[in-house]
């Protein structure tokens, strides 16, 4: 059986199952009735709590949780893992072989052999939260060609017969000078015009379930570093009759680590629900 171990260091989310456990504890008991969901993948420390709030909002009754992740160009093709399990804190989450194979096909897929934190961190919450359940692992690129992907992530599992739920992996904006993006300079004025300007604008593109405004918004506003992954959970919940997202808690990481100041470089941070 070929597992596929950690690539992130330990920093990124706890690697002890209690200490997980622990930090997830607040969002065990919460019962939620999402199809799908859009959820930030920094490290825990600065986006876990509005991760889970988005993984936990999914509903329990489900065979397989498909984690989209991103960070690829709307040239790349898609990407899947093609071991047997994913290393988590909680042991091995078993990867569907079956819905995969079937994907791999309607997507023409490759395989993922990269480090990339856009699925990983978030699989710690997604195996607590579904123990029993089974994992699909992909990454689609910026291409309004994920919103159909995600269109046909439900039709192969209705083919197959599976129940399953939907994640879509990404941050918003990335400002400042660790990013080569400060287009309102430094301060207070900066950390609002992206609060209330540029994720405010991609947000409500994201809510109106309007995938091409999405898309224009992340390539023209750099306000979304994983668009493919949102436009795949985009067109899976559109494909269940759920068009616009319910925002469930917003942030950036300023509002964490800012030591009384707001630092120069920040990011922001969004959990969204659909249905």
């Amino acid at each position: 059986m070929q597992i596929r171990e950690y690539s992130l260091p330990a920093g990124w989310y706890p690697r002890d199952p209690k200490e997980a456990a622990s930090f997830l504890k607040p969002f065990s008991d919460k019962s939620g009735s999402a199809k799908a969901a859009i959820c930030p993948h920094a490290g825990w420390y600065y986006s876990g709590k509005i991760a889970a709030r988005g993984v936990s909002s999914l509903e329990k009754d489900c065979d397989t949780i498909a984690v989209i992740g991103g960070h690829l160009p709307a040239s790349s093709s898609v990407l899947f893992a093609m071991e047997d399990a994913v290393r988590t804190p909680f042991g091995n989450f078993f990867i569907d072989s079956e819905l995969r194979a079937e994907l791999f096909k309607k997507l023409n897929g490759a395989q993922d052999k990269y480090r990339d934190n856009t699925v990983e961190v978030l699989l710690p919450m997604v195996h607590h939260f579904f123990p029993d359940k089974k994992l699909l692992w992909l990454r689609l690129p910026a291409s309004l060609d994920s919103f159909e992907a995600g269109k046909k992530i439900y039709e192969a599992a209705q083919e197959l017969g599976k129940k399953i739920n939907v994640i879509g992996s990404t941050d918003l904006t990335h400002y400042g000078a660790n990013y080569g993006f400060s287009p309102r300079g430094k301060g207070s004025a900066a950390l609002k015009w992206v609060k209330e300007v540029n994720d405010a604008g991609f947000i409500k593109a994201v809510e109106e379930g309007n995938p091409s405004l999405a898309l224009k918004r992340a390539e023209s506003d750099f306000s979304s570093c994983s668009a493919g992954a949102v436009l795949g959970a985009m067109g899976y919940a559109s494909s269940c009759g759920n068009g616009g997202a319910k925002l469930l808690e917003y942030g950036t990481s300023a509002d964490i680590d800012n030591a009384g100041e707001i630092p120069d470089s920040f990011v922001g941070y969004a959990a969204f629900s659909f249905g």
